[in-house]
């Protein structure tokens, strides 16, 4: 209660069973069609293949970066949007994905109301409470908008910012068999035993937002669960979700056993004030893990207004059809070329390192990638047009050395990274 408040951990047996099966259907039905993948992950500038076996799946043209890869959602279905998926079944588990994020969506509002009120000290009167929490609720199950709000307790703003904290955009699914890993780390903090996933921050997160997490452990009759009084510390044929605050080994870590179909959320700020990790049992799991990403920087909107606003500095003379550059100014310039790297390092690059994945699911990033690929070429003829002008004679002396330092800076930039790309 002291040190772990804002983490809410439910039993299998609040989820309805339905969501169970449907969910549990999918995760088995991604497994059969090979559509968990190994992710080779940058750290301290050394590539790393991951333990854990990962899918993307979510809101349309979403990504999400972790480790210095950029994965690429498998869409769920979305209205309106025609997604060929590889088969049915892969269809009706990102299907039953949408249906655990509405789920854990709700939860986690409810969690965070929970969170809310009962930091209000003041409150005494219960049915006030129920009130105003079945409000924020129904408010988010019909997504209404209704504007007659003087007889709740809710203010807007903490509605939307409720809401903003709880909008799951994608999940990051995860599966392994431990018995296949010939060597997992041990806990080394507070004796955990093998950990699948070291002590860690969810990374790319809009801030103070919900992680929840939905947990199916295959678990059959081999394994089951140790009833022997004697066992010191967590019963090692488990998985368990181990929790401890960030750089603080004083304060006793904790671990909660997982069970098939458990789920937990971490509310508010805890993914940030704690660490977690992963604590491996004897069957194989499968998690999903719903975020809300960050995507300012990481969605095809963003990048293909990136791709629109760099372009607006080529021109092509309507009689020869040459094309030319408007401006040389230099803030102009390095604006340009800082996009053309970031398409081509954080986009085109990221997705077909290990791109051909994607098509175990659906072929639905062949075309945007074609066409970030098509500005790219015309970005690449925007850096010769510099370089040409560059080279004419009739230049200011002082204006193309400018030029010159700001252009050499972003190119060497770009050469560094081709290198360490190729070796990747």
């Amino acid at each position: 209660k002291t040190k772990y408040s804002k983490l809410v951990f439910r039993k299998s047996d609040t989820v309805p069973e339905e969501l169970h099966q449907m969910v549990q259907e999918g995760f088995l039905a991604l497994r059969k069609h090979n559509c968990f993948f190994q992710d080779l992950v940058r750290i301290k500038g050394k590539d790393f293949l991951t333990p854990v076996s990962r899918i993307l799946i979510g809101n349309l043209g979403c990504t999400y970066k972790y480790l210095n890869t950029r994965l690429f959602t498998v869409p769920w279905p979305t209205e309106g949007h025609d997604i060929k998926y590889c088969s049915p079944q892969i269809h009706d588990a990102c299907k039953a994905l949408i249906r655990l994020n509405d789920y854990l969506h709700i939860e986690a509002v409810k969690g965070l109301q929970g969170q809310n009120l009962f930091e209000t000290k003041e409150i005494k009167d219960t049915p006030v409470i129920d009130k105003e929490q079945n409000f924020i609720i129904s408010h988010i199950e019909k997504e209404s908008g209704s504007k007659d709000q003087s007889s709740c307790c809710v203010p807007v703003d903490d509605y939307i910012s409720l809401k903003n904290r709880t909008s799951y955009n994608l999940t990051l699914l995860n599966y392994m068999d431990p018995l296949q890993m010939r060597y997992l780390k041990q806990e080394p903090y507070f004796g955990m035993g093998s950990m699948a996933v070291s002590w860690h921050h969810d990374e790319n997160l809009v801030e103070r937002s919900t992680v929840a997490v939905y947990s199916y452990s295959c678990e059959g009759s081999t394994v089951e669960e140790s009833n022997e009084q004697t066992l010191k510390g967590r019963d090692p044929a488990v998985w368990h979700v181990g929790l401890k605050v960030a750089w603080d080994i004083e304060t006793p870590g904790l671990a909660i056993p997982l069970h098939q179909g458990d789920f937990y959320l971490m509310l508010d700020d805890l993914n940030m004030t704690h660490q977690h990790c992963v604590l491996a049992g004897f069957s194989p799991r499968f998690s999903s893990t719903h975020r809300v990403a960050d995507c300012s920087r990481g969605t095809l909107e963003y990048i293909f207004g990136q791709c629109e606003l760099a372009l607006q500095n080529l021109q092509t003379d309507s009689d020869s059809m040459a094309l030319s550059l408007k401006s040389l100014e230099t803030a102009v310039v390095k604006q340009v070329e800082e996009i053309h790297n970031e398409v081509e390092f954080e986009w085109l690059r990221q997705f077909w390192f290990q791109g051909k994945r994607y098509l175990k699911c659906t072929d639905w990033w062949l075309k945007p990638m074609a066409k970030l690929e098509e500005f790219w070429r015309k970005m690449e003829i925007m850096t010769s047009l510099i370089l040409s002008e560059i080279g004419k004679e009739e230049q200011i002396e002082e204006q193309r050395n400018e030029t010159i330092n700001c252009f050499l800076l972003v190119l060497t930039e770009r050469q560094k990274l081709r290198k360490e790309w190729t070796a990747r």
